[in-house]
């Protein structure tokens, strides 16, 4: 397996980490938003699951796991999810978000509340940027993973020994 592709695994929850870090202050204002909280934990969970499509657990089920130890993870079990989770996040955080900010308004067409991060300009803004603009990536690498582990799995002929 090529390098840049496991490289590529490990990047998409490093995409994930800063929306999810930047959200984490808010979790805390006047008490605890559990809401807020999950949505960063659930967020990182997700994108840590690319990385089981370059390494063995996302070929083999893990010997932890009672009745699926040992055997060989279904090829499309990994692909379907993974393939609709590449096409949701990219319709969202690539083509959605994009669309939104160029016209300066919420996924639902209303303006943008005088509040939003985006509207303040400087420093909040440049944070807010830094930390959200990664997610444009999360779909289309999600994509790139998926159709290379399909292309490792298709026909078995992709042995379980060779990932990292």
């Amino acid at each position: 397996m090529p390098r840049w592709l496991r490289r590529t695994a490990y990047a998409v929850p490093l995409v994930v980490l800063p929306s999810s870090l930047w959200r984490l202050p808010s979790a805390f204002d006047g008490g605890i938003n559990p809401y807020i909280l999950f949505l960063s934990a659930a967020s990182e969970l997700l994108a840590f699951t690319a990385i089981g499509l370059v390494a063995r657990w996302g070929e083999v089920f893990p010997h932890w796991l009672p009745g699926l130890r040992g055997r060989r993870v279904p090829r499309m079990a990994a692909v379907i999810p993974a393939a609709i989770g590449a096409t949701v996040l990219t319709a969202v955080f690539t083509v959605l978000a994009v669309v939104v900010e160029v016209q300066g308004t919420t996924i639902r067409g209303d303006d943008l509340p005088d509040d939003f991060p985006t509207q303040a300009g400087g420093l909040e803004s440049a944070w807010f940027y830094a930390c959200y603009t990664p997610l444009i990536l999360w779909g289309p690498l999600l994509a790139v993973l998926t159709v290379a582990y399909h292309k490792r799995r298709r026909g078995g002929s992709g042995s379980a020994g060779a990932v990292a």
